[in-house]
């Protein structure tokens, strides 16, 4: 991460693409085990950490909750979705064709993101020039 006021906007889409990426590899994991015995599906936490970070305060501007939220503790977490129910006799609680589309909205969030990035850095070089 880089520390200066100019690439806030950056250090904060870095931690969601990392966090898009984990949850790809999540998804695919549990892609992987639809079919392994009493195996869980796991997801990826982050959406609700970037909204603490970024703070509640709606008179506030996205640029100052961008500029004080802090990057150095906006990490993504992985758990284990018992969800309390498992729909298969063998115990295993991954709904194939969901994870599929998961996965799908997944891709297209990351590209996204990366879509973002690529602007930032763009805008930076046209300051530059």
């Amino acid at each position: 991460m880089i520390n200066t006021g100019a690439f806030d906007y950056i250090n904060i889409l870095d931690k969601a693409a990392d966090a898009s990426w984990m949850r790809n590899e999540v998804i695919a994991n549990n892609i992987a085990n639809a079919d392994t015995p009493y195996y869980k599906r796991q997801d990826v936490s982050f959406e609700d950490e970037l909204r603490k970070a970024l703070g509640s305060n709606r008179y506030t501007t996205m640029d100052d909750k961008v500029a004080g939220a802090r990057t150095d503790s906006l990490n993504a977490r992985i758990y284990t979705d018992y969800a309390g129910f498992s729909y298969r006799l063998d115990g295993n609680n991954v709904d194939i064709e969901n994870e599929n589309v998961y996965l799908a909205e997944n891709q297209l969030k990351y590209q996204g993101l990366l879509t973002s990035i690529n602007t930032e850095f763009s805008n930076l070089q046209s300051v530059m020039k």
